[in-house]
């Protein structure tokens, strides 16, 4: 079945946790493969400790107890970070091809954001999707030519390209040397972009993560460390 056939169970009801004065939701969850008590804080603010097999409730809220500081610690963090903007409108900054630009009225029904101009016939609702749309399309044409030029250079064999809507990798390469890339690339510096492809194009003679892939690594893209910090910084902006 296709991932958009599925409907996830849903969630059991949370509780209400109070840390010195912020209320936030907390969820326990039994899982059987578990071998210890957990606990972590989602990226959306709800705190979720898990029960291993033959473990309780009451067991789990003496461990979430214990771990307050840790999880105060990790909302202070997660209150921190950049937020993501879930709307885009006139006026919301965006990333493309490595550089926050404005979207910006040009003429009547038309946006420009960057170098790019969008027709549209309401520039007053969320333009996120039609927006992303644009990007997505640019991505289409853009990516899968810049991995065969890179592959030309260093000598190495690619069957297929193609580029999709990933929501947790920016790339990935399969034995048979079909190359997936995250349509978001197109958001990245020029830099980021040929990283990840050299990556990809690296598993296709080191099918893993070991030493001499990363040796593989290097030797194309001397400087990808760079791209791996930039990653790290901003990836959270591009979704």
């Amino acid at each position: 079945m296709f991932d958009r056939f599925f409907k996830p169970k849903p969630e059991p009801k949370a509780d209400t946790l109070q840390i010195g004065s912020k209320s936030i939701p907390l969820l326990f969850v039994q899982n059987p493969k578990a071998r210890r008590y957990l606990l972590r804080l989602r990226a959306d603010g709800v705190a979720r400790g898990t029960v291993p097999r033959r473990g309780s409730i009451s067991t789990a809220r003496e461990f979430v107890s214990k771990n307050i500081g840790w999880l105060e610690t990790q909302i202070q963090r997660l209150e921190a970070q950049p937020k993501t903007v879930n709307e885009w409108r006139l006026g919301t900054q965006i990333y493309f091809r490595g550089e926050q630009v404005k979207i910006e009225v040009e003429t009547v029904g038309q946006i420009r954001f960057g170098s790019e101009l969008l027709n549209l016939h309401d520039v007053s609702v969320d333009l996120r999707p039609a927006i992303q749309k644009h990007l997505r399309k640019l991505a289409q044409k853009e990516l899968p030519a810049r991995v065969m030029e890179l592959a030309a250079v260093h000598g190495i064999h690619i069957s297929r390209v193609s580029v999709r809507n990933q929501k947790s990798r920016w790339g990935s390469c399969s034995r048979r040397g079909t190359i997936s890339l995250n349509w978001r690339l197109i958001q990245t510096p020029d830099f980021v972009r040929d990283y990840i492809i050299l990556h990809e194009l690296a598993h296709c003679r080191q099918m893993n993560h070991s030493d001499k892939f990363w040796q593989e690594v290097e030797r194309l893209c001397p400087d990808y460390l760079v791209a791996e910090r930039w990653l790290k910084a901003n990836s959270k902006l591009l979704r």
